[in-house]
């Protein structure tokens, strides 16, 4: 057991709905997973689970079971491809979807017990600019934000940082562009937003790469597995692995499991700040 392993804690968001957000959650942990990282996901979609579907995972308990008291978190984490572990939401339970900030933290709380066994926590958000999105994308180290280039997907986009950088006063965010038809047209996308963000907003605006439309994604889904594991030497595979190579080299916390646990402070300071 390693008691001086710093934890990662990135979390993979996008304001609109459909712009790929879990594949670039699934497909990243596993190309950290090949660079021989320990990888969880979080699927914080709480109430409107889809993790697990989209992997063609059984799931036999949830975080509900741990909120309830009735399981720990190793008990209802499930294997996923690379060997990355699932923590799953509940599906289709509307208190779920309505829990506040105090129990965004007891669900953090849980991972302490796993911090010695994580080098990375990867936290998968519902869509939008909800309570339940912002409390966890600000109470991570990195936020990802996936963009299509869609002028819905950029106004949504703009609108959660906005929100993020008002009320959370997040200054720091990280944009991937996907689906995109070249790497070309996903730098314009990443001009087209941060052209916004400078103009009207307080905050450094990174560009973390783009995901190529993909044929072999759509396959993928359809078979419910990642594409790196289906089609390993796809140009959506690649890509992933490009971005998974650019998260290794962004800075990790400075004091030992220090992000897990300031993870679950900031989301109580949030709670007790609502």
């Amino acid at each position: 057991m390693n008691n001086l392993n710093p934890v990662q804690v990135v979390a993979v968001t996008g304001g609109k709905g459909g712009v790929g957000k879990s594949n670039v959650s699934v497909n990243l942990a596993i190309g950290l997973a090949e660079l021989g990282k320990r990888v969880v996901i979080l699927d914080a979609d709480l109430g409107l689970a889809n993790l697990d579907i989209l992997l063609g995972l059984s799931v036999n308990k949830n975080i509900s079971d741990v909120l309830r008291g009735e399981a720990q978190l190793a008990d209802i984490m499930v294997e996923g491809p690379a060997g990355i572990k699932i923590i799953p939401a509940a599906s289709g339970t509307q208190q779920m979807a309505n829990l506040g900030e105090i129990e965004h933290a007891g669900i953090i709380t849980a991972f302490s017990e796993l911090a010695d066994f994580i080098d990375v926590l990867i936290v998968d958000t519902a869509a939008g600019i909800s309570k339940t999105v912002t409390s966890f994308v600000r109470a991570a180290q990195e936020a990802i934000v996936v963009v299509t280039d869609e002028p819905t997907s950029i106004t949504d986009a703009y609108a959660l940082i906005k929100v993020l950088n008002r009320d959370c006063r997040m200054n720091r965010f990280r944009m991937v562009s996907n689906m995109v038809r070249s790497a070309k047209d996903g730098q314009q996308l990443f001009n087209k937003l941060v052209k916004v963000t400078d103009r009207f907003l307080d905050v450094s605006l990174q560009y973390g790469g783009s995901i190529p439309m993909d044929d072999c994604v759509r396959k993928s889904v359809q078979r419910q597995k990642a594409v790196l594991e289906a089609y390993p030497r796809s140009a959506a595979a690649s890509a992933y692995r490009a971005l998974a190579q650019k998260v290794v080299t962004w800075p990790l916390p400075s004091t030992p499991k220090g992000n897990l646990e300031f993870f679950v402070e900031r989301l109580i300071q949030g709670a007790g700040a609502a």
